[in-house]
């Protein structure tokens, strides 16, 4: 029998062992997240809206119809429940389908560098229970969100310590955490890739999504740089994304060719999302992008 504190280190320094597709096709996922006017939203299980909508457990049926693509990386806040008979629901529904679900991308409130503690604390159960709700459906990994605290600014030791404790979990239920670039002031590549050496755990990686720091950056250098300092961290997941539309309507589009580039030569060989966001028709937008990954995978 091993001590509680022994079977701790142990699976710290286990390492993950995902054996991913080669073939371009078959490395394709696509997010659920373009799709929300079409899939049930928090709030709306019930009401006369939701009886025409898609309940996310049949969304990777809905995607090999449409996309002939098998794999999906579904969004927390479509989830109707984490109650384990719906994720047991869910799990046998993408099993029919013949899916696989990629990834969780979870979406929370707390941030993991605040300075109160408590705020950290409910940061950590956040990031505990997405990786419980892996385990549940398949996925091996889950995308770990770090908002913006009231009373600080990004703090890498702060953040680093709170990440560790969920990463350790995911190490002990083998799902890996990633770190997504998006929110501009707490999700800087660069701020992520920081928390993720201070960490230093197989089980913490990067995820890097093209076009969201573009939108943020003053210079595109910086945010192909990021980029490349992410993709350098990068495991199991990534967001092919062409175009970004901020809150003011301005655009920025994001150089696929290059990017695909960047993702080669860091010998990436995980999943590429699929999360066409702009406005418009998702399928027409979703498929087009799907035959550009799988052109540039090539």
């Amino acid at each position: 029998m091993l001590w509680p504190g022994l079977r701790s280190v142990v699976t710290a320094n286990s390492r993950p062992n995902l054996q991913f597709p080669a073939q371009p096709r078959d490395r394709v996922a696509i997010a659920s997240y373009p799709f929300r006017e079409v899939i049930i939203g928090p709030g709306e299980p019930g009401s006369d809206r939701s009886k025409t909508k898609l309940d996310i457990k049949d969304f990777a049926a809905h995607v090999a119809a449409k996309f002939n693509i098998r794999k999906i990386e579904p969004w927390s806040r479509h989830f109707r429940s984490l109650d384990g008979k719906y994720l047991e629901q869910f799990r046998a529904a993408v099993e029919k389908a013949q899916g696989a679900v990629v990834n969780i991308a979870a979406d929370g409130e707390h941030s993991p560098y605040s300075v109160e503690r408590a705020e950290r604390e409910k940061a950590v159960t956040f990031g505990k229970q997405w990786i419980d709700a892996a385990v549940a459906v398949g996925s091996p990994s889950i995308r770990n969100n770090m908002p913006d605290a009231k009373d600080s600014k990004p703090d890498v030791e702060r953040a680093a310590d709170t990440l560790s404790r969920v990463a350790d979990y995911g190490a002990a239920k083998k799902v890996v955490v990633n770190l997504e670039n998006d929110n501009p002031v707490s999700e800087d590549p660069f701020f992520i890739v920081k928390v993720i050496e201070k960490v230093n755990s197989p089980w913490l990686h990067a995820l890097p999504d093209f076009a969201n720091t573009l939108l943020a950056a003053a210079k595109e250098e910086y945010a192909y740089s990021g980029l490349q300092a992410m993709f350098a961290h990068a495991y199991s997941i990534c967001h092919v994304k062409e175009t970004e539309v901020g809150a003011h309507g301005q655009a920025v589009h994001a150089d696929l060719a290059k990017t695909f580039g960047m993702l080669k030569a860091s010998h990436y060989e995980g999943y590429c999302s699929i999360e066409w966001d702009s406005p418009g028709d998702p399928y027409a937008g979703t498929q087009d992008l799907i035959d550009k990954a799988i052109r540039y995978l090539s």
